[in-house]
């Protein structure tokens, strides 16, 4: 079996702690969610203000991972997440304090930047020690860890609403951000062996992302894995409104139908911990761009062609999508962190940028798409771009090939 790379051996975390990291931000986007109408009460706030407490904390966990990548590289793992647990601590504190919805939207955006440290650092700290192939396995048990928070977040965040209303979920983000952080400082040693060397600030940041993408091979992994999660997100853009337009179902139904959704992410992730490094990253990519392609083709057939209206003509083609995405999405990732171990921390910020912001783009158009003035709750449209999408990934596939045979030549 392969082993931890030896210079870091002594000093490898332990899983659940990268779990622990890595899930503070999903968790946090999830389990506020039933208390978006208590929170438009509590501060006599309109829907439009009260989505901003989710929409721009995206735009910063986006722009963040690309600044806190880099500054791993040069200045270290444990720095920069002990740094950003403390304020994603902080930026709970400031949700529960907060008078008015302007002040939690800013209190948000705190707890968001401190957050996507966890995100961004957890794939890198899991290539620091192990190679390649086995970092794929290890991306995939930490993200099969993430996906219980989002999976079963809004469901703990309605009961803690019912119990103590809207202030309810940020309590248990503050105990656990502080759990975190406490873990952290006294279990998660530096990994970071290999420094990036240069120029500091803002010209040593552009330095480390010039060098990296210049890299082919990393922008054939990393397109790869945003063009299949986007497939991913341009689902939950349509969902909702189809579900509720053509199906009538209530928030509660959506809710259970969504957890299945997530649960085939969580298998997903399981098989590549298990198999990938014996598999290998390419032949795991290729794999589960098979499943999501099957999805878009059931929906086709059944929605667009036999007109079937149905919650599992709905929801089961993406329990398909999300094991594709736990079959691909580590592999590819590994593979693009790995193309400059020196600049893992950068390569790992800067994927998970790309993906959050191709995410939204994809989720927004095909709501936008659905919209009353477009084509309501209609199916095609959300068909149509997910479409559009897995066939990018493809493309990303062979770009994988190319440019490895390009970089073995």
């Amino acid at each position: 079996m392969l082993q931890p790379l030896s210079t870091a051996k002594a000093s490898a975390p332990s899983i659940p702690v990268l779990v622990a990291i890595s899930t503070l931000s999903p968790l946090s986007m999830n389990i506020y969610l039933p208390s978006l109408s208590g929170m438009m009460q509590a501060f006599g706030a309109t829907a439009a203000e009260v989505q901003l407490t989710m929409s721009l904390p995206f735009v910063a966990i986006a722009l963040a991972q690309l600044v806190l990548g880099p500054l791993s590289d040069r200045y270290g793992r444990r720095p920069v997440v002990l740094i950003g647990m403390a304020v994603y601590t902080l930026g709970s504190v400031l949700c529960l304090l907060a008078p008015t919805v302007e002040l939690l939207i800013a209190a948000r955006i705190v707890q968001a930047v401190g957050g996507s440290a966890g995100l961004t650092l957890a794939r890198a700290i899991v290539r620091d020690l192990y190679d390649r192939d086995r970092a794929a396995s290890m991306i995939g048990y930490v993200t099969m860890g993430m996906t219980v928070g989002p999976t079963f977040g809004p469901a703990i965040g309605g009961f803690l609403d019912a119990s103590y209303g809207w202030r309810g979920g940020f309590w248990l983000m503050l105990i656990l951000g502080a759990s975190v952080l406490a873990a952290s400082f006294l279990t998660l040693h530096e990994t970071n062996k290999v420094r990036a060397h240069g120029t500091a600030g803002v010209q040593g940041l552009v330095r480390n992302y010039r060098s990296l993408i210049r890299e082919p091979v990393f922008w054939a992994f990393a397109l790869t894995a945003c063009f299949t999660s986007s497939v991913y997100f341009a689902y939950l853009g349509g969902t909702p409104f189809i579900a509720a337009g053509q199906l009538g179902m209530r928030p509660e139904e959506m809710g259970f139908y969504f957890m299945f959704v997530g649960l085939g992410y969580f298998v997903g992730n399981g098989i590549s911990g298990r198999v990938a490094s014996r598999v290998g990253l390419v032949p795991m990519v290729v794999t589960g761009t098979v499943f999501p392609t099957l999805a878009i083709a059931c929906l086709v057939i059944g929605t667009m062609v036999m007109g079937i209206r149905s919650e599992l003509m709905l929801f089961l083609p993406m329990v398909l999508v999300g094991l594709g995405n736990g079959l691909c999405l580590p592999s590819a990732m590994s593979g693009a962190v790995s193309v400059r171990p020196d600049l893992a921390g950068s390569a790992s910020g800067l994927i998970g940028s790309l993906q959050v912001g191709m995410g939204a783009v994809s989720s927004t158009l095909v709501a936008w798409l659905l919209s009353d003035t477009m084509f309501p709750q209609d199916s095609w449209p959300m068909v149509l771009v997910m479409g559009i999408y897995i066939v990018l990934t493809w493309c990303g596939i062979l770009g994988i090939f190319t440019s490895g045979r390009q970089a073995e030549a």
